[in-house]
């Protein structure tokens, strides 16, 4: 884990909408909604989410690789043929030692022989499992675990370096909770017949990947019951994905001397050093959960750590190995946790490893190619507008004081808004990539990405620096540095239509925006002030009221039956579901104000107020294995596709005007039991 909090992201959003009708008019424009998408036999008021995004399902069906393939999957798929393309071309040529462009195409060439990769089957990882199981004494220890963190290998737990929670102008060094094969607590906790069958697969999956890195199978069980016994031990002490969510619970400042006091078995200076780390101070996360890595490491042979760790060795490289490793991993992770049935293409898994090591590099060469300069003014103006729109909602609240309203607007006017790509490139000079083999390559790029994050410890925070890369379909708000971000690689159709009126791209684009902005004041989001410091900005009156409103949506998300027996957790959600509600009331609001004097007509037989709904459930518009429903109920921060809509929009008073929802209807909820927040 790389912070204390998560940076709260969401797979959305969009591009230059300065009011269309200041330009040709909403009436000029199109509807920019697909009829296609629909399903018309089903009632609006029964499942709006079927109505809008019927269609789409039935011509989108999850085709072998995916576990769950939706409006933004399909935008990345196109973005990842643009890429090909871009990495290709580098990759045929000849192209200087030490250039971008040899590196880009040297890696991906690599990625993609798979006659070598098969040939050296596990040969660059033998040198790891060796050095690793010569280890005979405990204090080895304090030296191989950051060794195997540089190569971005967390075993029993993070370290990484970021914006201090209580001085956000400065990085400090993080320590917290991880080492979970399996990701999440509750694979280990948890008992119902879908988790224990997991387990069970999961023992005979390391035992197999023991066997096909040559070890014998007596040795291979013995390894993979000793990896589950250690892995279980450590979840017992991690928190829960709900008390995660609390930033207070997460920030514990000590220092090197305390830290050692907490944990006794690890040469924490040893550890440090190896990792070039040279500062007094540190947050640890997760305190209980790094005091029992401590014990573990106490009380389990020396045999049983090594085995820990040389499955996660393993374990990491298994992508970049030969094809047996790699499906076994697929095996695993794809089918039996996420119900995928086939494994991406060669060309997909080389493509994803170049944009891992050499990101924006990549992402320089998109947004030459994909993204003009001009269109980061468009969008940064349609943002301005939300602001706008958020701002004068929070003024018209009833529940909140006006002190605590000065200061919600202070914080909003003070985001800092990053669009398309960097101020900066990364300088990526010092990375070397050769033609040892593929793993040794990955192995140094997450080296250098390593120590450049923990370089940062000390320093000040640099505000210009992105984390996603330009490529990415994805957006974020991030709350120590108060900033949004709308990545260059989402910013098209169906997120934004240029040729559509201002009903389709606020209810796209502007739902997704206001999103982000709402992030800043969401159950985690709001206790982080204008400048990024863990700080009660808020009256106690006023944080009771938000802290009551806020239960009435977890309370509903609690409700929803996301599949037989298996509820979603409306505590563990809550931040995502709270920025769809704003975004969803700021940017209705802010295209009603932006219609005003030029609204935009009935098209395609929907009244403008529906194209808004319609456009908003299309960005959501998707399909999703049974397998995958329980895996991200357990994981995965978002609600579920289908309750990004039909949750949120029994919330919204213009929805139920704009369809005509009335009491007769399922999805009516009564005014009285509607959540109230922005």
């Amino acid at each position: 884990m790389k912070k204390n909090y998560p940076i709260i992201t969401l797979i959305a959003l969009s591009l230059m909408v300065c009011s269309c009708n200041e330009k040709t008019g909403n009436s000029k424009l199109s509807a920019g909604i697909k009829l296609e998408n629909l399903d018309t036999t089903t009632s609006p008021g029964t499942d709006f989410y079927e109505y809008a995004c019927g269609g789409w399902r039935k011509n989108n069906p999850l085709t072998g690789e995916y576990s769950r393939f939706g409006s933004f999957d399909k935008l990345a798929e196109n973005n990842r043929q643009k890429i090909k393309s871009l990495i290709e071309e580098i990759a045929a040529k000849n192209n200087d030692e030490g250039s971008l462009a040899q590196k880009i195409g040297d890696l991906y060439n690599m990625g993609m022989d798979s006659v070598k990769l098969n040939a050296d089957g596990i040969t660059p990882l033998k040198p790891i499992l060796d050095s690793l199981g010569s280890m005979d004494d405990k204090s080895d220890l304090s030296k191989a675990i950051p060794e195997m963190m540089l190569r971005e290998c967390p075993v029993f737990f993070g370290v990484s370096a970021d914006a201090d929670s209580k001085n956000s102008a400065l990085n400090i060094l993080w320590i917290n909770q991880g080492g979970l094969s399996m990701g999440d607590r509750d694979y280990y906790m948890e008992n119902d017949a879908n988790t224990v069958g997991i387990r069970d697969a999961f023992v005979k999956h390391v035992a197999k990947m023991f066997e096909l890195c040559g070890f014998d199978k007596e040795t291979a069980v013995k390894n993979s019951d000793d990896v589950m016994r250690i892995e279980t031990k450590l979840a017992s002490a991690h928190y829960d994905k709900v008390r995660l969510r609390d930033p207070y619970a997460n920030y514990n400042k000590m220092n090197m001397d305390s830290l050692q006091e907490l944990v006794p078995a690890i040469n924490w200076k040893t550890f440090f050093e190896i990792l070039g780390i040279n500062e007094s101070e540190l947050s640890v996360g997760q305190p209980e959960a790094i005091e029992e890595v401590g014990k573990v490491m106490e009380e389990e042979p020396i045999s049983s750590l090594i085995a820990y760790m040389q499955w996660n060795a393993i374990n990491e490289s298994a992508s970049y190995l030969n094809d047996a490793l790699y499906e076994e991993n697929f095996n695993f992770y794809g089918k039996i946790m996420s119900g995928k049935q086939t494994p991406q293409p060669r060309w997909k898994r080389a493509q994803s490893a170049v944009n891992l090591c050499l990101g924006e590099a990549v992402g320089h060469l998109y947004v030459e190619k994909y993204f003009p300069p001009e269109a980061k003014e468009r969008m940064l103006e349609l943002v301005h507008n939300l602001q706008k729109a958020y701002a004068q909602r929070i003024r018209n609240l009833d529940w909140m004081s006006d002190s605590t309203k000065d200061k919600a607007i202070e914080k909003l006017d003070a985001f800092y808004i990053k669009i398309g790509y960097p101020n900066k490139w990364k300088d990526y000079s010092k990375l070397s990539i050769g033609n040892d083999s593929y793993l040794a390559n990955i192995m140094r790029a997450s080296e250098f990405e390593m120590r450049e994050t923990l370089d940062r410890a000390g320093k000040p925070v640099d505000r210009d620096r992105w984390e996603m890369t330009p490529q990415t379909v994805n957006a974020y708000y991030n709350p120590p540095t108060n900033e949004i971000c709308f990545p260059a690689g989402i910013l098209q159709y169906p997120f934004f239509d240029m040729d559509a009126d201002d009903a389709f791209n606020y209810g796209a684009i502007g739902v997704v925006i206001g999103h982000e902005m709402t992030h800043g004041f969401d159950d985690q989001g709001r206790q982080f002030d204008k400048d990024g410091n863990l700080s009660d900005w808020w009256t106690s009156e006023d944080a009771e009221q938000f802290k009551k409103r806020a239960k009435v949506m977890s309370d509903f998300y609690d409700g929803i039956e996301v599949a037989p027996g298996v509820h979603a957790n409306g505590k563990f959600t809550l931040g995502e579901t709270i920025a769809d509600y704003g975004g969803l009331q700021i940017s209705f609001q802010a295209y009603k104000k932006a219609t005003k004097n030029d609204p935009a007509g009935d098209k395609e037989g929907f009244t403008a107020d529906q194209r808004f709904f319609l456009s908003f459930a299309n960005v959501w518009a998707g399909n999703i294995r049974d397998a995958e429903v329980l895996r991200r109920t357990k994981t995965d921060v978002h609600a579920l596709a289908k309750w990004r809509v039909d949750g949120e929009l029994p919330q919204t008073d213009a929805w139920y005007d704009a369809f005509g929802i009335t009491e007769k209807d399922p999805m009516f909820l009564p005014k009285s039991k509607r959540v109230t927040i922005w």
